[in-house]
């Protein structure tokens, strides 16, 4: 993000936030209550209640389909989220995960029905070519598929959970499915026209959204699907009064972590002891009262450094290592390295800022020298953490990527630098400088997606004009991430699984 703005330009930009407008929330379909068969469609068997049993805990199966009523289901609605039902069999029980287990090739049951999530199944629309009403039953608990033992197409195989997929077992055909929808969801970029330094969170059946105002107002916006937030309301959930800075919030992220209470949600940004004054700039924190991501929130400290509070610090993230917090930032020193400083709590450092990354690379030193924005990412035992490299008033405002090697995280020779970016500019899509991400989980839990922000043109620069922009990314085979190319706006992409 720019270090440097006039109040001349914040002015005319604050204006054109305020004058634009946006639409109130679609209304999705609404969820009715229906009587299905469940074909399976490797091998075209219907889901089974074994002889019609009235047993607590008989495993379903894959069966040859008939017209019994042991192959009839009853399909709820539950209360909140879309897509979301408890099924019932032919005795009345719930079709269950036993024992509530997340492991893989866990038995798909019948037991009486208590509205936990492992009796909670999403519908999520799969594409198959010639039929249609085609879905993932996706467990709430587990975020894996029901599907015959081993993907088996034979008759008579037994039930389990496993990781979802449009194929292997895992997609069934629901001919009597009413209301919804049976086509997979999509949505198109921008979520925020205007929504520079973006975090993104899904929680509790909704995506939540924080952007950079540049005022003294802490926004968010809150959306069931994807493509929702693109026309959801910001609604304003704090403000900013001194002594813990004012007129300048920007780069928030909010972490659900521990605290003295039990969980809670810490919103950490950017913001001046005087407004529009760099040099003033520094991380803050507040906490909720409870579990919801939009508070209310209480100012909780001014997250300084305890011996080196001598220059601004920008762009708070966290980082969860081995049981130990971290705060991440980045701070001038003639350029922009990238620090870490060690948390006893949420909110409180118990030493001071270390030097985590300096630009060096040319491709980190277009525009101005910077390391900032240090998101934290990990899968399979490995951390990385991805930041912003170059000036942001430039288009080649880009991602790199540390890693880490095992040892001290709060010394620099713990972490090994990509030597090339991870994630730059697609002048193929008339994506620019897209930086400043953020990472979130699909609502099955099984696709890993990221947030960012970027301009539309090369003459773009660090205002907040800048647009959210998210997408899917995959894994490499040694297990490093895979960001791809940032995709062009307006084209359909699919929605996250599980919505």
């Amino acid at each position: 993000m720019t270090r440097s703005r006039c109040l001349s330009v914040l002015t005319a930009v604050l204006a054109t936030v305020i004058a634009f407008l946006v639409a109130p929330p679609r209304a999705a379909a609404a969820a009715v209550t229906f009587t299905s068969t469940g074909v399976n469609q490797n091998g075209g068997n219907c889901l089974d209640l074994p002889g019609g049993s009235p047993a607590n805990g008989t495993q379903l199966r894959a069966f040859t389909c008939g017209s019994g009523a042991n192959q009839n289901l009853g399909f709820t609605p539950v209360a909140g989220p879309s897509d979301t039902y408890t099924i019932t069999t032919q005795s009345g029980q719930c079709v269950d995960v036993h024992g509530a287990s997340t492991a893989d090739a866990a038995a798909i049951v019948q037991w009486p029905c208590h509205g936990g999530s492992n009796q909670q199944w999403r519908l999520t629309p799969v594409s198959v070519s010639g039929t249609d009403k085609t879905f993932n039953l996706v467990s709430v608990s587990s975020g894996k598929c029901v599907t015959p033992s081993g993907g088996s197409s034979a008759s008579n195989t037994s039930l389990v959970q496993l990781s979802c997929a449009a194929a292997n077992g895992r997609v069934w055909r629901l001919p009597g499915f009413t209301g919804g929808s049976t086509s997979p969801r999509t949505f198109t970029n921008p979520l925020s026209q205007h929504g520079p330094d973006p975090w993104l969170t899904y929680y509790d059946g909704y995506y939540y959204l924080a952007t950079t105002t540049w005022n003294s107002t802490v926004t968010m916006r809150k959306a069931d699907t994807l493509a929702g937030l693109a026309t959801a309301t910001d609604q304003v959930i704090f403000n900013l009064t001194r002594p813990n800075g004012a007129g300048t919030m920007w780069a928030p992220e909010f972490h659900l972590l521990d605290g003295p209470n039990g969980k809670r949600w810490y919103f950490y940004y950017t913001a001046g002891r005087e407004p529009y004054d760099l040099g003033t700039q520094r991380i803050h924190v507040l906490e909720s009262a409870g579990l919801d991501p939009m508070g209310p929130y209480s100012f909780k400290a001014d997250l300084l450094d305890p011996s080196q509070d001598n220059t601004w610090e920008l762009d708070p993230g966290i980082l969860q290592l081995n049981g130990k917090l971290y705060l991440l930032g980045t701070f001038y020193n003639g350029s922009q390295p990238m620090f870490i400083r060690p948390l006893s709590n949420p909110w409180t450092a118990s030493g001071t800022r270390r030097v985590l990354s300096t630009p060096t690379y040319s491709w980190e030193t277009v525009g101005g020298a910077v390391n900032e924005g240090a998101e934290v990412l990990q899968r399979g035992g490995k951390t990385f953490i991805v930041y912003s490299a170059s000036h942001c008033s430039t288009p080649d405002y880009k991602l790199g990527m540390l890693t880490h090697n095992g040892g001290d995280p709060l010394n620099s020779s713990s972490w090994v630098k990509s030597p090339n970016p991870v994630f730059q500019r697609s002048n193929a899509n008339n994506v620019y400088g897209p930086g400043h991400n953020g990472f979130f989980k699909s609502p099955d839990g099984t696709e890993d997606w990221m947030v960012y922000h970027a301009n539309s043109s090369t003459s773009g620069g660090c205002d907040m004009n800048r647009s959210t922009r998210a997408q899917k990314f995959t894994w490499n085979a040694d297990g490093t991430p895979n960001f791809g190319t940032p995709a062009a706006l307006g084209v359909q992409l699919p929605a996250p699984s599980g919505e």
